[in-house]
C-alpha cells in the first residue's frame, strides 16, 4: 500500500474500502473504527469531506441503470457538488439504509477516483518503476 494509506486511521481507511466497494453510505459502519462506530454522523462527516477534498472519494446518489439484457439495476449518478456536500452528510437518514433492503435508488453511495485508487493500491515502490 501507499505511504498515503498506511497514514489513514481506521476510519478514513474504512471510508475508503467503501468507495472501493462502491457501497452504499450506511456500509461503513461495519468499518468504522470501534471508538468511532458510536458516533453521530455529524461527527464522521468531516472525515469522509476530508477524503473528498484528497480528492480520493466521490459521493454520489444511486441512479437506476437497465442492463443490456434489459434487467433492472443501479449505478452511481452524478457525484454531489461539494458546496452542499456537508449539509447532505448532516442529514443522519442518509447514514441509515433505506427501508427496503435493495431500494437503493437514491441513497448516497461512495466511489474512488483514479487518485483514490492509487492510494489503495500501489505502493511507492512501485509507483517508482
Amino acid at each position: 500500500m501507499s505511504a498515503e494509506w498506511e497514514s489513514l486511521t481506521e476510519s478514513q481507511r474504512a471510508f475508503m474500502v467503501n468507495a472501493f466497494e462502491i457501497d452504499i453510505l450506511p456500509g461503513v459502519w461495519g468499518d468504522l473504527a470501534e471508538e468511532d462506530k458510536e458516533l453521530p454522523a455529524a461527527e464522521l462527516a468531516p472525515v469522509l469531506i476530508d477524503l473528498v477534498d484528497r480528492g480520493w472519494v466521490e459521493v454520489r446518489r444511486v441512479a437506476p441503470w437497465t442492463a443490456p439484457d434489459g434487467t433492472p439495476g443501479f449505478q452511481p449518478g452524478e457525484a454531489v457538488p461539494r458546496e452542499v456536500l456537508p449539509q447532505v452528510l448532516a442529514d443522519p437518514d442518509e447514514w441509515e439504509y433505506p427501508e427496503g433492503a435493495m431500494d437503493w435508488i437514491g441513497a448516497l453511495t461512495l466511489t474512488e477516483t483514479p487518485e483514490g485508487w492509487r492510494v489503495n493500491r500501489i505502493s511507492p515502490e512501485e509507483g517508482a518503476e
